[in-house]
């Protein structure tokens, strides 16, 4: 799928190296074609990573995508800088009258305070009743998963005792289901989170379901039927090095972590971490993408209700 996003953008050079067909604005604007329009709202501190391994992903597709980035209006981001947050990045102020095909909202490092006490939380409650009316279809990821699940449905978050690291199996509950579709019975994923979700109380409320889940991670993928939101308490869109690099990260600031679980070879943070998730996260975007947002977008995009 050709990428629709800035010249500039940093990730516009990465991902022309690994190959990966990104469009220019210009030459865009010459194709006969409506491309699909998603907004990403990142959260993560590292945006510039973020974006390009969510780029990479949305990627492994023949439909047109235009990508919007947005950020919160009530935070200041301290690890991007500002002249890229006002060169790619909106805020909701400025899209707020506009209408998507499908939004992403990203993980964020803040899942040890109560929802309420984060403190752009009621602009991101803005945001997710907005999405109401003006997408499509909604894919939360790691700790938006569980922001969306408490805001949308009342679903708690409970504090893990220990930081859940590492790859870990999933089983697919329903094989049917288009969102998993291709998917092995057995696949891996990764997961970075301090906090998760029961599995009761997902199944206490009648518009959710459980696609998928681990007998050690827990509740991994959740959907409304229709897919209008979705839930994914993971980290599908992670690198190779992501957890590497979390893990010595914490080590430096003398938090003492575990080893990420099934990631290093023998457990050996020296050694090569093994990619396993690979394809399992191509799958689950381009079925989002394919299924959730192509096949029931209209094609008049005002007309999203």
């Amino acid at each position: 799928m050709p990428i629709r996003i800035p010249d500039k953008l940093p990730a516009t050079k990465q991902l022309r190296n690994e190959n990966i067909f990104v469009m220019s604005e210009t030459k865009a604007m010459h194709q006969d074609i409506r491309p699909l329009r998603l907004v990403i709202v990142n959260l993560m501190p590292t945006k510039i990573t973020t974006e390009t391994q969510l780029l990479r992903l949305l990627s492994n597709s023949p439909l047109q995508v235009e990508i919007d980035f947005l950020q919160m209006d009530t935070h200041s981001s301290k690890n991007t800088p500002a002249e890229h947050l006002i060169t790619f990045y909106k805020t909701f102020d400025q899209i707020k009258d506009s209408r998507y095909d499908g939004m992403i909202i990203t993980g964020a490092p803040v899942e040890n305070l109560p929802f309420e006490e984060v403190d752009y939380w009621p602009e991101l409650v803005k945001i997710m009743e907005w999405s109401k009316t003006h997408v499509t279809s909604t894919l939360h990821i790691c700790w938006a998963a569980l922001a969306g699940l408490y805001y949308h449905y009342g679903v708690p978050k409970y504090a893990l005792p220990e930081k859940c690291s590492g790859i870990f199996p999933h089983k697919v509950n329903r094989r049917t289901a288009k969102l998993v579709r291709g998917f092995d019975n057995i696949f891996y994923a990764p997961h970075s989170r301090h906090s998760t979700i029961l599995r009761e109380d997902v199944c206490n409320v009648k518009e959710l379901e459980i696609l998928a889940e681990s007998s050690e991670a827990g509740v991994y993928i959740v959907f409304t039927k229709g897919g209008r939101r979705i839930f994914v308490t993971g980290h599908a869109e992670y690198d190779a090095n992501t957890l590497k690099d979390e893990y010595f990260r914490d080590l430096e600031r003398g938090l003492n972590p575990k080893i990420p679980k099934n990631y290093f070879p023998k457990d050996d943070p020296t050694k090569r971490p093994v990619v396993r998730w690979r394809s399992h996260a191509n799958l689950l975007f381009s079925n989002w993408l394919n299924y959730f947002v192509y096949q029931i977008t209209p094609y008049d995009i005002d007309s999203i209700i």
